[in-house]
């Protein structure tokens, strides 16, 4: 079976999953298996016999390709993807993109006119949920198995409670109040209702604190492919930085400092290669390098879809090495019309060789999240050092900034250069620190307060009121 042909599959077999939920998790995973192509892109063996679904956990390499599946999903579909994912989704919702497409999803995106119809939140929620649904399955299976070793179990539930951690983290920040799904159970998860974000966050951070735990030893892979407890401790980091835990986001982040190395080369650091790369999606067998460059770097205008924004490119200070190497520009054949594009990934599809894979976290945000965090402490000095690190690398000079409002100021600057079209970045930061109306009311004519969230889509609250109310605005 090729390539095209196991995602159509698939994407057959999720959509059926959500039509009838009454379907086991289990029997889901026995018809994914059948498509032994998903597994591809983390080079785990094919099952062996999946005819009786409880043979799952009899075997790692089952549990091995039933995880192999979820990254597949994630790369391929839904909110993390690089497709149609937060990347370039919330670019356009935000400050980061300009849309130049014919979508009509993506244009309500854009124009901030989204209706709660719109096919791609429906995706992005069905997708997430379906995520979650087997990390669950796995968590479950394991707990009961029989089988595995101490070790094994220890290191499948750990990457299972970290994806649901994950997931449940980007559902949140998207759509606010939303259902936590521990439970492979269909009657519960029918007729689940939304809980507060406070509620989601503590079970995001203890879901990630048990992961943690269990992942203590397991190493990195190879290719850092699997998520570890590194990778586990970056979304900690995250999650403390976003509730306002400065104490806990300053001591996460620097543990991962303290064991991990920046790229020197700034032209390095989204190769495969990349020492600072803490958890990427391998591509599979076709195409073998991402979907980001595929949907960013501007082949020719018009036909893009789309473009860097100028208030993005205003950004960079003179000098700045990433506006060099992380952005390119294309001309029309008249001359008339020049864009600018995202071009961290530069690898095409037509590339006959696998030179980078998509990240999901990396070391440079643990940085600038101490640098916050310090800042907040009153580590002024700290903070300056965390900042200067990420400014030189790009061959800036030491910031100017002194007082703790001028230092989170630069360092929500240094954010916007740094992580720019990276899973959403820059839209979160707009979120959590209150900017969002002051930025997006200059540039985007429709914006309103209630913008914040998007709609829960239209659907699931016919198929669940318990999901009711829906989002202000909406």
């Amino acid at each position: 079976m090729n390539y095209i042909q196991n995602k159509i599959c698939i994407k057959k077999l999720v959509n059926n999953f959500f039509k009838h939920r009454i379907i086991s998790g289990l029997l889901l995973f026995t018809m994914i298996f059948s498509l032994t192509s998903c597994s591809d892109f983390v080079e785990a063996d094919p099952p062996k016999n999946l005819l009786i679904s409880e043979t799952v956990f009899n075997d790692p390499a089952t549990v091995e390709s039933a995880l192999a599946n979820i990254y597949f999903k994630m790369r391929e579909q839904g909110i993390v993807s690089g497709r149609f994912g937060l990347t370039t989704l919330m670019g356009i919702y935000g400050d980061e993109l300009d849309y130049y497409g014919f979508d009509v999803n993506s244009a309500e995106l854009y124009n901030h006119n989204v209706v709660a119809s719109n096919s791609l939140l429906l995706e992005w929620w069905s997708n997430g949920y379906n995520v979650i649904y087997a990390a669950n399955d796995i968590i479950a299976g394991v707990d009961n198995s029989n089988s595995l070793n101490i070790d094994d179990k220890d290191r499948f539930k750990g990457q299972a409670l970290f994806i649901r951690a994950y997931v449940h983290s980007l559902l949140s920040a998207i759509y606010g109040d939303i259902p936590y799904i521990t439970t492979t159970n269909y009657l519960e998860n029918n007729s689940v209702e939304r809980l507060p974000v406070s509620v989601v966050t503590n079970n995001i951070i203890s879901d990630l604190v048990s992961s943690e735990m269990l992942l203590e030893n397991t190493p990195a892979s190879g290719e850092n492919i699997f998520p570890n407890q590194s990778v586990v401790k970056a979304l900690l980091a995250r999650m403390y930085l976003y509730t306002e835990n400065w104490e806990l986001a300053e001591t996460t982040s620097s543990e991962l400092i303290a064991n991990h190395s920046l790229e020197s080369d700034i032209n390095n650091v989204f190769l495969k290669e990349s020492s600072e790369t803490l958890w990427q999606l391998k591509p599979g067998d076709n195409p073998i390098n991402t979907h980001e460059a595929n949907e960013l770097i501007i082949q020719v205008i018009p036909g893009q879809r789309y473009a860097l924004t100028t208030t993005l490119l205003d950004a960079f200070e003179p000098g700045d090495l990433r506006l060099n190497n992380w952005t390119n520009s294309a001309t029309s054949s008249d001359g008339t019309v020049t864009l600018h594009y995202a071009y961290k990934y530069k690898a095409p599809f037509t590339e006959t060789e696998s030179l980078e894979y998509s990240i999901i976290f990396r070391l440079s945000e643990q940085y600038l999240i101490r640098a916050e965090a310090r800042a907040k402490l009153g580590n002024n000095s700290g903070s300056q050092l965390d900042l200067n690190v990420i400014r030189n690398r790009a061959g800036l000079p030491n910031t100017t900034a002194n007082s703790m409002n001028e230092l989170l100021e630069a360092i929500l600057k240094e954010r916007r250069v740094e992580l720019f079209t990276e899973e959403g970045h820059r839209w979160f930061d707009l979120k959590r620190t209150g900017n969002a109306g002051a930025i997006l009311g200059l540039v985007k004519p429709n914006w309103q307060e209630t913008h914040i969230l998007l709609p829960i889509p239209e659907s699931e609250l016919e198929i669940n009121p318990n999901l009711l109310p829906q989002n202000l605005g909406y």
